[in-house]
């Protein structure tokens, strides 16, 4: 089980269900709009690859206090000027490294939006598999009044909304809200705010509750035929599906809906 207190430092708290199937993070510098620095980074990146051995299913991200996360740290960015190229190249690094781990992580990631979701915030929701959002949250890639492109966000961000909505909002910063958001394919749900907590205990456990097996290879198949061309997907995808039916958590999940229990998921 993914040791939360091992994982937890001053700017992120972790914390596991008691079955161990679940980890949520909280991003908890409420002060600076829960701001992404090195602390942070390195702290979901940790808790990533440990849920991703210890047979979690399910990694929450969120941030404290009503807001999801307002991007880099503009302070720890200014340290790095006048220091030369490669000192702003390292301090860029980690925002890449982040989603890569989102990506590859061997469980779902759920974003778990509330108030401000901004420049690389609105980059790490993109980077997670669902995003759940209150609807009073605020999108936006705000990078662009620093004069700084959001290039990196831009990566998650353009695979998964329409083109021309993700270049109209990487190059005007405009912010929009919750409803514009669903409407241009960024978020999964937009739920009421008072029943926000109450909706996301119920995605998390129908997500906790889908077979290990079927998490882990769906998910890094999905990602993996994205950039496929239709006939090389649907070649990959068929070797997939049969190799995760001739897992024990399909025949156990097969035993199960003919005798109307619930399955006891192997792993395996």
């Amino acid at each position: 089980m993914v040791d939360a207190d091992e994982l937890s430092n001053e700017d992120l708290d972790v914390s596991v269900s008691d079955d161990g199937l679940v980890a949520r993070a909280t991003i908890d510098r409420y002060e600076d709009r829960n701001s992404l620095n090195d602390a942070v980074i390195g702290g979901l990146e940790d808790t990533l690859a440990a849920a991703s051995e210890d047979g979690t299913r399910v990694v929450v991200i969120r941030g404290a206090g009503g807001t999801f996360c307002a991007g880099g740290d503009i302070k720890g960015m200014a340290s790095n000027m006048g220091q030369g190229p490669m000192a702003y190249r390292d301090g860029f690094s980690g925002m890449a490294n982040l989603i890569e781990a989102i990506v590859d992580a061997n469980v779902l990631v759920v974003a778990a939006v509330e108030g401000y979701c901004l420049a690389g915030g609105m980059g790490l929701a993109a980077a997670c598999d669902v995003i759940l959002t209150s609807d009073g949250a605020t999108f936006g890639t705000p990078e662009v009044d620093i004069g700084l492109f959001p290039a990196q966000a831009l990566v998650p961000i353009m695979r998964t909304v329409n083109e021309k909505q993700a270049l109209h909002l990487l190059f005007t910063g405009e912010h929009i809200d919750p409803e514009k958001a669903y409407e241009i394919g960024f978020v999964t749900e937009v739920v009421e705010a008072d029943h926000f907590e109450e909706e996301l205990d119920d995605l998390v456990d129908s997500l906790a509750n889908s077979s290990p097996v079927m998490i882990e290879v769906g998910k890094q198949s999905y990602y993996n035929q994205r950039d496929m061309g239709f006939d090389e997907a649907l070649s990959y995808m068929r070797e997939i599906i049969s190799l995760i039916a001739m897992s024990d958590d399909t025949e156990e999940g097969i035993n199960a809906f003919l005798t109307d229990s619930e399955p006891d998921w192997k792993g395996r």
